[in-house]
């Protein structure tokens, strides 16, 4: 997964510039994807200054790279570690598929894996009706929920760990792939007795119970939907969110075959 030397000189082609803004930025993360290229965090630590330019760079890269053309995006993830901190990104869609899912051909540096629980939306939703929704009403909006495997990776040199949290939300908040398992109805569930198993390769067995940070995943639903629909965006039904991690992000490599399942819902499973 390294890059030796003539893959670092082509990434300080791809930035060279001396007036790295938003738009800068931009242009680098467009050409990152575009090259399988890394980008040096510390170049970059004054070109957001909050959450709403990295949302923007989202936008601007999407747009760049003909994600969603004049349509809303069908696939987001949402997610953090308290309500206060919740941080939502719109996923391209040639990179979700459907278990048993193969990402063999997908260019990676240091990919991990996110077990998750992703919802879909029952009814269009605006902006106007984003702004008045609570957890009461999440039964009446979504209705089917499936395991759902997120493939992290990051552009930037420091990895997940190690980039300034703006210029990770501003990388799609390091999303790589999705698989997505077989929808079932949502039901409410008791979610702190909740288990979680991910198996990764030839690793030990990763077992999680009740550890979803939020307590429950429908807890993302409110922020997310007002944050989709900003602008006047319609979400319609159909779209789909994942919701956060139930085991942070668990080191992956090429070749690993992944099966993550959670109890009473189903199965997902892919290959790197």
């Amino acid at each position: 997964m390294g890059q030796g030397r003539e893959g670092r000189q082509r990434e300080d082609r791809i930035v060279s510039t001396s007036h790295r803004d938003a738009t800068a930025l931009t242009d680098a993360l467009v050409a990152a994807r575009l090259h399988h290229a890394r980008l040096t965090a510390g170049d970059w630590q004054q070109a957001l200054h909050d959450a709403g330019d990295a949302y923007a760079v989202q936008d601007a890269v999407a747009a760049a790279l003909g994600w969603f053309g004049n349509a809303a995006p069908r696939y987001w993830k949402s997610g953090g570690p308290s309500l206060a901190a919740l941080t939502h990104a719109p996923l391209p869609p040639d990179a979700v598929r459907t278990s048993p899912a193969s990402f063999a051909e997908l260019p990676l540096h240091a990919p991990g894996i996110e077990s998750e629980i992703a919802l879909r939306l029952a009814v269009d939703i605006d902006a106007a009706r984003a702004a008045q929704l609570s957890m009461n009403d999440v039964e009446r909006i979504v209705d089917a929920m499936t395991v759902s495997i997120e493939v992290v990776d990051s552009r930037w040199r420091e990895g997940m760990q190690g980039a300034p949290a703006l210029l990770r939300l501003a990388d799609l908040a390091s999303h790589a792939a999705l698989a997505l398992g077989a929808w079932v109805p949502f039901a409410r569930r008791p979610w702190s007795a909740q288990r979680c198993e991910t198996r990764i390769g030839a690793q030990p067995v990763h077992v999680h119970t009740g550890s979803h940070s939020l307590g429950d995943p429908a807890a993302v639903l409110p922020q997310w939907l007002q944050h989709a629909t900003r602008g006047g965006a319609t979400l319609p039904a159909g779209t789909v969110v994942t919701t956060g991690s139930w085991v942070g992000a668990l080191p992956a490599q090429r070749g690993d075959d992944v099966v993550v399942t959670f109890d009473g819902i189903g199965s997902a499973s892919l290959r790197l």
